[in-house]
């Protein structure tokens, strides 16, 4: 009998779970004051490091992946039906993460007699809560047609960036074997970048354990304590969501082991845990998506960057589950009209807080102001905010990488 090597992407994992892990107890021993506070801070430049590399390649990679997915079409039909059935996707599996939060949230009601302190809210939460969805969404419209593509890369406004390359890509499309010399340019950057990304991802294990330390460096476990009932069902929402739902749907559109599929984007996944940026790991969760879970480039290159900005499955169904327990902690009830606005809310503001930094923070003060409660509340949940931000983005990444496998069967019928 053949034993099976372990392969690349297995390696890779577990170098970062186990960095993590590394990261975990470090940060724990600096919290309990075992370690100097000088670990948590050499932790905290060497994670920047690490950051910085990732931001560093998503712009060209963004640019030049959407460019010569979009460039490379013979049926420029094509882009439109992908665009459609992307938009269709990352709306219904919001409403289905939002749905899981509200549906466990009723059930478990892990705010009925708590007794919580109120943390002082940050000033842009405030300012954020007073946007209604119609104004989000006209401010997302503005933010998403650049007026200077140059400022918008140097600020790295990925949706407007987003924007440009589709429309670049699509008249690329369009002049034919005249733009063949632009084409092959985009293309030879495109490989470049991913070769980079292969490079920068050697460093991932030390990278996303040293972001951990300053996390439980800071928070440590008694945060979460507090919360527990909150934090649990949290995590058990994005676990029911992560393990159940986009698994069949996976199954369901692709006749492809969920499990199998897992293990390919495992680097993708636990770089997001590590990072709690879907914008920074988009240069992993591309190739992972294209060399482990064979997704057709013109596909991952389309989908991924899109599901990177607007695409928030953990943080909608969080969002869901925050504003109910914010509810339940002031002892009011929120009717079933209420908590349908909340659903509709949260599953609508997911995409039109895309331009906004901080977009959960904001999001949630959005859906807050939907239903009449107070902004105050945020504070109540501040405490655990970083930790299950860490879950909540992984899940978003999961989400957007059977979203590309899935849109990619659906928009290529015949591939195996």
């Amino acid at each position: 009998m053949k034993v099976k090597i372990l392969d690349k992407k297995d390696s890779l994992s577990t170098q970062i779970f186990i960095g993590i892990a590394a990261g975990f107890f470090l940060g724990l021993g600096v919290y309990l004051g075992y370690l100097p506070q000088e670990i948590s801070s050499f932790s905290k430049w060497l994670g920047s490091v690490f950051l910085s590399l990732l931001k560093m390649i998503i712009i060209p990679l963004i640019f030049a992946s959407i460019i010569v997915a979009v460039g490379g079409l013979n049926d420029i039909a094509r882009l439109g039906k992908l665009g459609v059935t992307t938009m269709v996707y990352y709306f219904f599996t919001t409403a289905l993460a939002v749905m899981v939060g509200l549906v466990l949230v009723n059930i478990v009601q892990p705010g009925v007699g708590a007794q919580l302190n109120l943390h002082e809210i940050p000033d842009k939460v405030s300012k954020g809560g007073d946007d209604s969805l119609l104004s989000l969404f006209a401010r997302l419209i503005l933010e998403a047609i650049p007026t200077n593509i140059i400022k918008s890369i140097t600020e790295m406004d990925i949706l407007a960036i987003i924007f440009f390359a589709i429309f670049f890509g699509y008249v690329l499309a369009l002049v034919g074997k005249k733009g063949d010399a632009v084409r092959g340019f985009f293309e030879g950057l495109n490989e470049i970048m991913m070769r980079m990304t292969s490079i920068i991802l050697r460093l991932a294990p030390y990278g996303v354990g040293a972001m951990v330390v300053p996390i439980i460096g800071e928070v440590g476990l008694e945060a979460i304590g507090t919360l527990l009932g909150y934090s649990m069902t949290v995590l058990l929402g994005l676990g029911v969501h992560a393990v159940i739902t986009l698994p069949l749907l996976l199954f369901i559109f692709t006749k492809s082991s969920p499990f199998e599929y897992f293990r390919n984007m495992l680097p993708a996944i636990s770089t997001a845990f590590g990072t709690a940026s879907s914008s920074a790991t988009l240069p992993v969760t591309i190739k992972c998506a294209e060399e482990n879970g064979k997704v057709r480039s013109e596909t991952a290159s389309f989908v991924l960057p899109v599901g990177a900005t607007i695409n928030m499955d953990g943080t909608a169904l969080y969002e869901s589950i925050a504003v109910m327990f914010i509810a339940q902690a002031y002892g009011i009830e929120l009717t079933l009209t209420q908590q349908l606005i909340v659903f509709i809310t949260a599953t609508l503001a997911s995409v039109g807080a895309a331009g906004i930094p901080s977009a959960g923070l904001v999001m949630m003060g959005v859906v807050l102001n939907a239903v009449g409660l107070p902004l105050e509340g945020i504070g109540l949940i501040l405490a655990v905010d970083r930790i299950l931000d860490m879950f909540r983005t992984a899940i978003n990444v999961w989400g957007d990488s059977i979203g590309a496998r899935i849109l990619d069967t659906i928009n290529n019928p015949s591939r195996p």
